[in-house]
């Protein structure tokens, strides 16, 4: 397990360019690989989870090329089963969407993953998958990995109600929904992030999506993806700790290039300029996403609830700023904290602990009682729980406050291998 040490930085200023969107790169190679035909991936995550998804679909029989634009040719005759285990590494993401993949590939498919993953509960992708036709098994209530999946074609259409906010369940369903004998319908009661959908219409597949409230009905009709360039945008999620950190550190001016813009992964914004951060949004220079400029701030708290931010994946960054803010911030039904890469409810709790603010929980929500200035923040150590969301989080706080030391900082490099070479430039 590596150790790095953060030292404060004593102004952060400067450009990032953050990896290719986690979401969409997953996407693009599955996508890519379902096709017949080549497709070239520009801008794909350099980060583990994505080399990852694209070893597994080369088992399956696309052929994978790296370099500066990927390459993937899907094969004529379709995917096919393999004999090996299909490990997903830390990837709950790729587990889920290749669930979702095996469950129309006739044959006998195994997913497994690394001790995190295989904790990871998967009875929320099992049961829809199921009912599609597809045989699938894991181990105990939660279903949690070795999953076991017997892929039929074709597969049953349902008309599915996804009982939390997940964009990887919905995608998992929509993907096995490619080899169903009829449409395929998703109704989800909180709107989550469109990646999946707005891709599957760029490779030719018919797919109509209305606002139903606070949620929205998808509806597929199966078919075939079309080979496609794709050009992926900068990650949101991995934008966020830099623009938290440009939010709460003293001296600060961070622009972070070419992000994503889509409402659904982008809510961490809003919150932020709720709290009074300085952010303003402009056309990315290079014509993909949107250009993000953060500058030191005096936050204030607010209440966040999981609607916001329906992936809560931003809710670790989301802690340190509350942290560095005056006031009791509320972070509301965060359930789904607790089965991330690790639990991150009690992760981000005890990150504010350690910087020094007082934190308590009433079910599944819980409360920081912000310092009102990153520089009132304790030097702390830290053991990470291969979570690289942890790592990052940590990281911008020691930047912006008195320091800090990281226990298994490797694990950056399941999404964000250069995460502390751009914390460092910013010096």
């Amino acid at each position: 397990m590596s150790h790095v040490t953060i030292d404060p930085l004593a102004s952060a200023r400067g450009h990032v360019a953050v990896p290719g969107d986690k979401s969409a790169s997953h996407r693009a190679l599955i996508l890519s690989a379902l096709a017949d035909g080549e497709s070239r991936l520009h801008g794909l995550s350099p980060g583990e989870d994505v080399r990852g998804t694209a070893r597994l679909v080369s088992r399956l029989g696309a052929t994978v090329l790296d370099g500066d634009v990927g390459v993937v040719r899907g094969p004529s005759e379709g995917l096919r089963p393999t004999t090996d285990p299909l490990d997903c590494g830390n990837s709950g993401t790729t587990m889920r969407l290749l669930a979702g993949v095996v469950a129309g590939v006739p044959g006998r498919h195994t997913l497994v993953g690394d001790p995190s993953l295989m904790r990871r509960p998967m009875d929320r992708v099992a049961r829809p998958l199921r009912e599609m036709g597809a045989d699938v098994t894991g181990s105990g209530e939660r279903e949690t990995a070795p999953l076991r999946v017997i892929g039929r074609r074709p597969l049953r259409p349902i008309d599915f109600r996804v009982p939390i906010p997940s964009a990887q369940v919905k995608s998992a369903v929509l993907l096995a929904g490619l080899v169903a004998e009829g449409d395929t319908v998703i109704r989800e009661s909180v709107r989550t992030r469109t990646t999946t959908e707005d891709m599957l219409r760029i490779a030719g597949i018919r797919v109509s999506s209305e606002d139903d409230g606070a949620g929205r009905v998808v509806v597929l009709r199966p078919g075939r993806p079309r080979p496609v360039d794709w050009v992926v945008p900068g990650d949101p999620s991995q934008a966020a700790f830099f623009v938290v950190l440009g939010a709460i550190h003293p001296r600060s001016e961070i622009t972070v290039d070419s992000v994503d813009a889509s409402p659904e992964r982008t809510g961490f914004l809003d919150v932020l300029q709720r709290m009074g951060a300085d952010i303003v949004r402009h056309p990315s220079k290079s014509g993909a996403g949107v250009e993000i400029v953060a500058r030191s701030s005096t936050l204030r708290a607010t209440e966040i609830h999981s609607i916001e931010i329906p992936s809560v994946d931003e809710v670790p960054a989301l802690t340190v700023a509350a942290a560095a803010a005056a006031g009791v911030s509320a972070f509301r039904d965060m359930a789904e904290l607790r089965v991330k890469e690790s639990d991150r409810f009690a992760g981000a709790m005890d990150l504010a602990t350690r910087l020094g603010c007082r934190v308590w929980a009433d079910g599944d929500d819980f409360f920081v009682e912000g310092r009102g200035d990153a520089s009132r923040f304790a030097r702390f150590e830290i053991a990470a729980e291969l979570d690289h969301r942890m790592v990052m989080s940590a990281a911008i706080a020691g930047a912006a406050g008195a320091g800090c030391a990281i226990a298994g900082a490797e694990t950056v490099a399941s999404s964000y291998p250069r995460f502390f070479d751009d914390l460092a430039s910013l010096r």
